[in-house]
């Protein structure tokens, strides 16, 4: 065999190892006991991938009769921007606070859908460059990569910006919006024609002039598309987006000449499961996705009258009283929420959790599949505490066995608990499946005040007759709760 012959053999099986790399790892991802080992296959499998390119560059390059200066050229290019994304991953990884973790994975998700733009607007360069004709599969891949990729990167900001606070979380409303949105969708597709056929705009305007207008109508159609999304609907739109950036990168690999094989099948594997997962979001809250691109109604206007419910039948409670509870119960259920992630309240929690176990009680937490602001938000929290896995009840698993719960504390959560998704017509949670924590004999909620969640709506759990109010700060309420318990 060739030297070349070699290379190709080797980037072939390159690029096969990495993508039964990110499936192996993509599977593993389904369980918070295997998380980590799959993210270490999908890096592996990248790496993989990466090494691969640079091979198959480099024989490119041989077979265009490129000079030895050149092919190191590429090399040095690959290199740099591998030697950089690592060095951003693990500053990321060190630097970045674990409360701001579902900003980073809608920034990342962002970042997938600018590069995908990027090398869709160097590949125009290159034809032009060359004076070659663009294949009828590539123009329809290059309107696809520019129109969902510029989609992905503006909305990702604005879902990290409503995540962080920079942007407000109610949903952003004006009149006629459907309509603007209807007519920039409709300038979008029309920019996409106008690229891949350019004689249906009757070449009034080069390629590249429709490209750009692709990526813009996109951006504005990005910021229109989310801006009007609150904050109870993040999980679904940071799914959402992750499937965008797979499908946006899928198409990259059809835009790049050969097409690349591993960039597509990791696209397709990304975007399929970023759309399995946004299913599973939805069905979590039950509403459709085009509600929650459409409806807007992740935050509400507060009920009226809402503190006329709770007035004078609210019963509040203590640390000393709680702590006196849990020594006593012989089951316990914790339900954690936001409101733990952003009071860091976790290692208390666990360390409370460790003092219950030790005395002989019986304790598991109940996940709601959208408590948090990324899907496996809170499974992410507590599997970084070194809670147990067996521990962590989804939702389906543990909402039979809350009847014969002595216990219940439910740390910063609200929507997900509220009995309203049961019995309330015309409600905004209506129909929403939620922990039945009220079949316990007593719950304790853990919050700071009767404040709304993100719904907007009042939760008769807080007056309910089997239900004690803490009204704390998660982390030193639970600080306090676990002194009073270690005391006692």
């Amino acid at each position: 065999m060739t030297a070349n012959e070699i290379l190709r053999l080797a980037a072939d099986i390159g690029y096969l190892a990495g993508s039964i790399c990110f499936i192996i790892g993509l599977r593993r991802l389904s369980s918070p006991k295997t998380a980590v080992g799959g993210n270490l296959v999908g890096a592996l499998g990248m790496l993989l991938a990466l090494l691969s390119a640079i091979a198959d560059t480099t024989l490119q390059a041989d077979f265009s009769g490129a000079a030895p200066a050149e092919v190191r050229t590429y090399i040095v290019w690959l290199g740099g921007a591998i030697l950089l994304g690592s060095l951003s991953g693990i500053l990321l990884a060190r630097f970045v606070d674990f409360k701001a973790m579902p900003q980073l994975v809608g920034l990342f998700n962002g970042f997938g859908g600018l590069a995908s733009v990027l090398v869709a607007g160097a590949m125009i360069l290159i034809l032009a460059g060359s004076n070659t004709q663009e294949s009828p599969v590539s123009a329809i891949a290059t309107a696809v990569t520019a129109l969902i990729g510029s989609i992905t990167f503006w909305g990702s900001l604005v879902a990290a910006g409503k995540l962080q606070g920079v942007v407000t979380e109610k949903p952003v409303r004006y009149r006629g919006e459907q309509i603007v949105k209807g007519l920039m969708a409709l300038a979008a597709l029309a920019a996409s024609a106008a690229y891949i056929a350019p004689e249906l705009a009757g070449n009034v305007f080069p390629q590249s002039t429709a490209f750009i207008l692709v990526v813009v109508t996109g951006s504005v159609l990005g910021l229109l598309l989310t801006l009007p999304i609150g904050g109870a609907d993040m999980p679904i739109v940071i799914a959402l987006l992750n499937s965008y950036s797979g499908i946006a990168a899928a198409a990259t690999g059809f835009v790049l000449d050969p097409p690349n094989k591993i960039l597509i099948i990791a696209g397709a594997l990304v975007g399929a499961s970023g759309i399995i997962l946004t299913r599973l979001m939805c069905h979590a809250m039950n509403r459709s996705l085009a509600n929650v691109l459409f409806g807007g109604v992740g935050a509400i206007v507060q009920q009226e009258g809402a503190g006329d419910i709770y007035a004078g039948r609210v019963k509040s409670t203590g640390a000393e009283e709680i702590a006196e509870l849990l020594r006593i119960a012989q089951r316990v259920v914790i339900v954690p929420g936001y409101g733990m992630a952003v009071g860091r309240a976790a290692t208390p929690v666990r360390q409370l959790f460790e003092a219950m176990e030790a005395a002989g009680t019986v304790v598991e937490f109940g996940i709601h599949p959208v408590a948090g602001r990324m899907p496996g938000h809170m499974n992410v929290l507590l599997a970084e505490e070194n809670i147990p896995y067996d521990r962590l009840k989804e939702m389906d698993e543990i909402n039979g066995s809350f009847p014969n719960t002595d216990i219940v504390v439910v740390i910063g959560a609200n929507d997900v608990v509220n009995p309203q998704a049961r019995s309330a017509q015309g409600s905004p949670i209506s129909g929403m499946p939620i922990l039945d924590v009220d079949a316990a004999r007593t719950v304790i909620v853990v919050k700071r005040s009767l404040a709304p969640g993100f719904a907007g709506i009042s939760n008769p759990l807080f007056v309910a007759d089997n239900c004690l109010m803490f009204f704390a700060d998660a982390k030193q309420g639970m600080e306090a709760v676990l002194k009073a318990y270690k005391e006692g």
